[in-house]
């Protein structure tokens, strides 16, 4: 498909429908899929770069192709994280064993802005914290795959998984009837069926399920819609539900309903203005008594954060270790962590072959790119680190693997990482796919959408 990289068995039957489409048709086709996903009004805010914030995402039509056997060790790998993140947050909050073990220093957890001390002692429904575990993956060989961070609160991006296969489907229903390819579109199902799954201690009878939105100005508030459409569940603002005795209500014009489980898309410290932000407008005055005392709850539960800290990250295998007793499936990037002394010395000798991030960043922003950046801003950033270590962990510019990607000369390779959603209730449960997103520009290793990434479909064999 394209020279001088070779062409994994899983890709091999795509090579006629890229040979049967010429320049003009792929052209047509990529216009096709741009108009639908803006028809469908699928865009991503970039806030501060002046003009338009809401912009399309680019789509490449070339699917991203697993075998049956690769996702049965990914699955498992991924099944196996969100048991050991969910163990270490009820324990945290609880009895902090990990900690007393001397498996984890006390202030990486205890003194994380993420962690929060009003729901210690406090064990949610079924014992999970984090109930959509968003974990992105890169690969760096035919059987090597590494985990790049842990999204263990709200980690969006799921309707582009499944719009990205609606789109390909619209347009290529034969290869949908020549190849065996797993669907995702129970998505939905599972992820209403595991937040009811989680109904609180005083719900007798079936949930009520709602999404809490921070509004239509949220970023990602075109998914907070899609997905309550989709489960048909009622999308909600903080101005919509109200605490009353021992239960929150939501207003309706039939007057006021009962509700039990909360999918929140906001942040901790904007849902109870009496808990937390006493200023913010978005949450539910009252929200965290009814919450602790087993009146609603609340998906993913406050405080999940404080376990997808990069800094916590880097002992996600100790957890694995620690709380089921198993070895790590899936490894993490090798990482060096800026706030102790030695990493720190070789991270400054190495900075221009290092990626470093932010131990609380996201969105590609706060990073640098060692072998991508100038001097002037490998400078820059040093001075960042020696300003604050430990806000900073460092880790190896990875081989990342690349997969066969439309470009303006035809078919060529591009860096790709992987985000499947993990969804965790009474059962752990994942669609065999997830969201592939593509770096564009030639070399480049950020993936991100406001960093000029892409996205593609996911396929997953069916063998």
């Amino acid at each position: 498909m394209y020279e001088g990289e070779a062409i994994r068995s899983p890709y091999a039957r795509l090579g006629d429908w890229v040979q049967a489409m010429p320049a003009e048709l792929r052209q047509m086709k990529q216009a096709e899929a741009e108009a639908l996903f803006r028809r469908i009004g699928i865009t991503f805010a970039v806030y501060g770069e002046g003009g338009d914030p809401d912009r399309l995402i680019p789509f490449d039509m070339f699917p991203r192709v697993f075998s049956g056997a690769e996702w049965a060790r990914l699955e498992r790998g991924i099944k196996q994280r969100a048991r050991a993140l969910n163990a270490f947050l009820v324990d945290v909050y609880g009895r902090g064993e990990i900690v007393r073990a001397g498996r984890i220093p006390a202030h990486l957890v205890y003194r994380n802005e993420a962690y929060e001390k009003a729901v210690s002692g406090f064990v949610p429904p079924k014992g999970v914290y984090s109930h959509i575990v968003g974990i992105d993956l890169v690969r760096t060989g035919p059987d090597e795959f590494f985990v790049l961070e842990d999204n263990c609160r709200t980690p969006s991006g799921v309707s582009y998984m499944l719009e990205n296969r609606e789109i390909m489907m619209r347009m290529f229903p034969e290869l949908f009837r020549e190849n065996r390819i797993e669907p995702v579109d129970q998505y939905p199902e599972l992820l209403r069926r595991t937040l009811a799954s989680v109904a609180p201690v005083k719900c007798d009878r079936e949930p009520t399920v709602v999404i809490l939105t921070p509004g239509h100005f949220n970023s990602a508030y075109y998914e907070h819609s899609f997905l309550a459409d989709l489960m048909g569940v009622e999308l909600v603002e903080g101005q919509d539900l109200f605490v009353e005795g021992e239960f929150v209500w939501m207003r309706t014009t039939e007057g006021p309903k009962r509700v039990d489980v909360i999918y929140r898309r906001i942040d901790d410290a904007f849902l109870d203005p009496l808990c937390f932000r006493p200023e913010s407008m978005l949450g539910v005055p009252g929200l965290m008594d009814v919450y602790r005392s087993g009146g609603v709850s609340i998906c993913s539960a406050p405080g999940a954060g404080v376990a997808d800290d990069k800094a916590v990250y880097t002992y996600v295998p100790e957890m694995v270790r620690f709380y089921l007793g198993e070895e790590p499936i899936l490894n993490n990037v090798p990482t060096w962590k800026c706030g102790q002394a030695e990493d720190l010395k070789y991270v400054l000798a190495h900075l221009p072959e290092l990626v470093v991030k932010e131990v609380h960043g996201s969105g590609g922003y706060g990073m640098l790119v060692g072998p991508k950046a100038s001097s002037e801003e490998v400078e820059r950033f040093r001075a960042r680190i020696l300003d604050d270590p430990g806000n900073y962990i460092a880790q190896p510019t990875l081989a990342l693997s690349t997969t066969p990607t439309f470009v303006a000369e035809g078919v060529a390779p591009r860096h790709v990482d992987l985000r499947p959603y993990c969804l965790v209730g009474e059962r752990i449960e994942l669609v065999p796919g997830g969201l592939t997103r593509v770096a564009l520009k030639e070399g480049s290793l950020v993936v991100n959408s406001s960093q000029g990434g892409g996205v593609k479909d996911t396929w997953v064999l069916a063998e």
